[in-house]
């Protein structure tokens, strides 16, 4: 059961780590209105792209991280771990958030990204459990962004929070699906909120052999540095591993699907997209009877 004090409860998790600055920035814009009680249970460290992992058979260790305004935890678990602890009542002394909200991530989540990011997978699995859940993304672009996009991106998130709070203690907002939203880039001159769907869009991966044992990933901390400097990896001098491969962007393949309300095709427009996703993985619904006809033959 939901909170019921005088102030509606809102948890903060994301999958950048609790020190990330976007988290940060949406934690310092939720106390500033004065208005939330404000929880944070969020990754101690980076974990990007765990998508909906889960820790099962370790115990997790949770530390008290100050966090001016809010009660914080850093937990050493996915995003989904977060969620699931936070809410449980077990973290926080038998509160229960209103509102899970997970982010702000650096990188938009848009298309298919949607199945790899832990971002999303915050908030997926607080409404797994029943709690009105908002993931929310920045859509980064390297040598053009800055950290104080991720301020502004918090900024112009809040009206639409607000609202969504609004609707959740008029017990008015619906229970069949939770939020994605992603920020364009130029967030401080946006074209406005949109609803729309999630597309295909998706960053194609390849891979690379490399000689160093951690290559030099964009992250929140060298977002603004040439990440490909041998200064920053490691060179594997064992001989522990014959080979060593390293993830690489092959292409990005956009939308082949028609319409303006696409999410990826909308953000690059300059919208605040907003995409309602639900939980479940259904097949197109056109395939259904292609497959009642393979099973009928067998």
């Amino acid at each position: 059961m939901a909170s019921t004090a005088a102030a509606p409860v809102v948890m903060v998790t994301n999958d950048d780590g609790i020190d990330a600055p976007g988290l940060r920035f949406l934690v310092d814009q939720l106390v500033a209105q004065g208005c939330y009680r404000v929880l944070v249970c969020a990754p101690d460290i980076d974990r990007s792209g765990v998508s909906h992992c889960i820790t099962w058979r370790s115990a997790l260790h949770c530390k008290r991280v100050d966090i001016s305004g809010a009660t914080a935890f850093g937990v050493s678990g996915s995003p989904a771990d977060c969620a699931s602890l936070g809410i449980s009542g077990k973290l926080f002394d038998g509160l229960v958030p209103d509102l899970v909200l997970s982010g702000i991530n650096i990188g938009n989540n848009c298309g298919l990204h949607v199945v790899y990011s832990g971002t999303v997978a915050g908030a997926r699995e607080a409404f797994i459990y029943g709690i009105p859940a908002v993931s929310m993304s920045y859509n980064w672009v390297g040598g053009q962004s800055s950290i104080n996009d991720l301020k502004v991106a918090a900024e112009v998130c809040m009206p639409l929070i607000n609202a969504v709070m609004v609707e959740i203690k008029n017990g008015t907002y619906p229970k069949g699906s939770f939020l994605n939203i992603d920020v364009p880039t130029d967030a401080a001159h946006h074209k406005g909120y949109k609803i729309t769907k999630q597309g295909k869009y998706m960053a194609r991966i390849g891979w690379e052999q490399t000689v160093y044992k951690k290559p030099a990933v964009e992250s929140y901390q060298t977002a603004n540095m040439n990440a490909d400097t041998a200064s920053d990896m490691e060179v594997d001098t064992s001989s522990k591993y014959d080979l060593l491969f390293k993830r690489v962007i092959v292409k990005r393949s956009y939308d082949e699907e028609e319409g303006d309300d696409l999410d990826y095709k909308s953000l690059v427009d300059g919208y605040i997209t907003v995409t309602p996703l639900g939980a479940l993985s259904r097949a197109e619904a056109d395939v259904i009877p292609y497959y009642k006809a393979c099973l009928s033959r067998i």
